[in-house]
């Protein structure tokens, strides 16, 4: 597992607290409310964080955010939330599927910008596997976390893919175009 700042027990509560959001979402049709100065003060942090279900190996949902603007623990619960209920590639979690979900959290570190010349040069910066990746150009915009890589492994097909998550050609290139690169800390 990739290094984390948050200790076994911190990683075990944003998990148990993304089911259970899932999981009164389910029972009472209602948003979790979080109180985060009810936990201590590394899960109180300001974090941006992704939640991404899996169901017997395939993607069920993820949402997230590139902004931090809450604390990592009521990040984690309403991204927990809209990726079971509010991805609009798929219909709502089950009741059924619950108890089957994997619940993966990616929190990320602050994305850095990557200065480049053509495309080439951004995809000889590109770490397979540690890196993140914000696309941007023209008011498109798409982001691929680092666990991407596991089904797109080369840069080259990473950034036809994410290219066309963006909307635009696999074989797009403008020199407007704009990349920043970001880690996370995997949990789950």
């Amino acid at each position: 597992m990739a290094h984390t700042s948050f200790t076994e027990q911190q990683q075990k509560i944003l998990l148990s607290v993304a089911r259970e959001a899932i999981q009164q979402r389910l029972a009472t049709g209602k948003a979790v409310a979080i109180s985060p100065d009810t936990f201590e003060p590394a899960l109180q942090a300001v974090r941006a964080s992704f939640v991404t279900l899996m169901l017997k190996g395939n993607l069920r949902g993820c949402i997230g955010t590139l902004i931090a603007s809450q604390s990592v623990i009521s990040d984690v619960a309403y991204h927990a939330q809209a990726a079971a209920f509010h991805d609009p590639r798929f219909p709502p979690v089950t009741n059924n599927e619950f108890s089957l979900l994997d619940i993966h959290i990616s929190v990320l570190n602050p994305a850095e910008p990557l200065i480049f010349n053509s495309e080439a040069m951004l995809l000889q910066q590109l770490r397979p596997h540690i890196d993140g990746l914000i696309f941007e150009v023209a008011g498109h915009k798409a982001t691929f976390l680092p666990s991407v890589w596991e089904s797109l492994p080369t840069p080259d097909v990473f950034l036809r893919q994410l290219k066309q998550k963006a909307g635009l050609p696999a074989d797009f290139w403008s020199d407007s175009v704009k990349a920043q690169r970001y880690t996370v800390e995997s949990i789950g």
